[in-house]
């Protein structure tokens, strides 16, 4: 059984409402608006419980919580051939893998 808490909650203020703004990653259409922060976060939190609870009411599948998914480490990405040969040209100049170099980008961005 999924656990409520366990999904990406954030929280942060939006200018244009003039109050701070909690969304939740997996359930992207879900928000909740208060002028204090704490509650806000509290506020989505019981939300998502009650559409978690109508959705296994309904038989509806629940997003399992992204924290508790598994991932391989591997993803595909399709790049022009001209930025392909760019990246191997410079993994080879760097003398490292084209798979190290295009990590280390990711992870510096």
């Amino acid at each position: 059984m999924t656990e409520t808490t366990h999904y990406a909650y954030r929280v942060r203020w939006s200018a244009e409402d003039g109050e701070f703004v909690a969304t939740v990653a997996e359930f992207p259409s879900l928000s909740w608006l208060d002028e204090d922060q704490t509650e806000a976060l509290r506020g989505l939190v019981a939300l998502v419980a009650d559409v978690v609870e109508d959705m296994r009411a309904s038989g509806e599948p629940v997003p399992e919580p992204i924290s508790e998914r598994t991932f391989s480490g591997k993803f595909n990405v399709r790049v022009p051939e001209s930025l392909h040969r760019k990246l191997v040209l410079e993994a080879a100049e760097q003398r490292v893998s084209l798979n190290r170099l295009v990590s280390d980008r990711l992870a510096h961005t």
